[in-house]
């Protein structure tokens, strides 16, 4: 995709109108299909259990084709990424669409030159309104320029990101044109030159490809979070059957000023984004960014395995992200579905190899007579 930004409704009418934390003892295997590492693609929706292991264990030590080991993580932070991004949006099974979404692989050209220090700088959101579109296409106009106008940018860039959440949410109350009735989540990442600041307000969810592994950069607000639950329940709120209040699927949204109090109140329904600071280092080789529409049916580690075969295949990220959307459909996703794939290099990912054991294996005498025993009672 050319550097730009792009926030176009749709990826093309070829498509049907219709988890882990890091661990770097735990090789990926490349040649494994990416069914195998997530059996959800039966016909039926609902997200994947989040307590299982999304990644098969090995003894051997995975290491790149031509290199030696893997780097420890961080220890290259020298690495300046190149950034180029595809996107893809569909209704699905939904009457209506109500996802919008931003993509920006130089933020340079597309502030104009007074931000030429912001080189290399790319912006990259998802936002899944609910209520109708109002607020997710009202936070896709604005939210970048709130960021980059704030007093405390550049020089404090989590603080002009968390501010911004909050302007965008209060212009929402005050905007005489929209529904405030209307919200919707917000997922944003902000890299210049090497760092990575995420920040989510709601479900989606950004994910890591680092070698083949997915790392999860952010946290699904749902009600029936502990930490949500908590939070919730503590100013007044309740839950009933997962939902908010009775109404919500979310705990953290911009907008929906029916179910909030006056500005600058405390609520059960926040706007506070968390953030989440990476530094981008070599092994680091994608970010997914998508609304639930494409977790409620796919794990993170099936959608990293899926990105990165793809791209080994044409090197191109927008194929990757129409794939994964097909991927949904098949599985019968329930929700509106947009997904943003932003690669860090220019090249496709280095295969991995899974180096042979070498290591000889042998059973004691005693262990050989039980053996014996066993067989000849069969």
């Amino acid at each position: 995709m050319a550097p730009g930004t792009d926030t176009s409704p749709g990826c093309g009418d070829d498509l049907e109108n219709g988890v882990s934390k890091e661990n770097k003892n735990v090789p990926f295997i490349e040649e494994e299909d990416h069914e195998e590492y997530d059996n959800s693609n039966q016909a039926k929706p609902g997200r994947p259990p989040r307590n299982l292991p999304v990644m098969r264990h090995c003894n051997s030590q995975a290491i790149l084709a031509g290199t030696s080991k893997l780097s420890p993580s961080g220890e290259n932070s020298g690495f300046l990424p190149t950034f180029r991004s595809g996107s893809c949006s569909e209704k699905g099974p939904k009457p209506y669409m109500e996802d919008e979404y931003i993509c920006v692989d130089n933020l340079c050209e597309h502030l104009g030159a007074a931000y030429s220090f912001l080189s290399p700088g790319a912006f990259y959101g998802v936002f899944d309104g609910h209520g109708g579109v109002d607020a997710a296409s009202f936070t896709r106009k604005n939210i970048l320029k709130f960021i980059t106008e704030d007093s405390q940018f550049p020089n404090g860039v989590k603080r002009s990101v968390r501010n911004a959440f909050i302007k965008v949410d209060h212009a929402l109350a005050d905007a005489k044109s929209l529904d405030r009735s209307s919200g919707t989540t917000a997922l944003t990442a902000l890299i210049l030159e090497g760092t990575m600041i995420i920040a989510n307000a709601g479900d989606s969810r950004a994910v890591l490809g680092k070698r083949g592994r997915a790392i999860e950069l952010s946290k699904d607000h749902k009600p029936d979070c502990t930490s949500e639950r908590l939070r919730i329940e503590k100013l007044g709120g309740v839950i009933y059957d997962g939902y908010l209040n009775g109404q919500l699927s979310v705990a953290r949204a911009l907008g929906d000023w029916h179910m909030k109090g006056s500005k600058g109140s405390k609520c059960p329904l926040s706007s506070e984004p968390e953030l989440e600071e990476v530094v981008i280092t070599e092994e680091d080789e994608f970010l997914i960014i998508g609304c639930d529409g494409l977790w409620d049916v796919m794990s993170s580690q099936c959608a990293v395995t899926i990105v990165r075969k793809e791209l080994m295949l044409h090197n191109d990220p927008e194929k990757c992200s129409r794939e994964l959307v097909r991927e949904a459909l098949k599985r019968n996703t329930c929700d509106n579905l947009t997904v943003i794939v932003a690669c860090f290099s220019p090249n496709p990912p280095p295969r991995i190899e899974i180096p042979k054991s070498h290591r000889r294996r042998s059973i004691s005498a005693e262990g050989l007579d039980l053996l014996k025993g066993v067989l000849s009672n069969i």
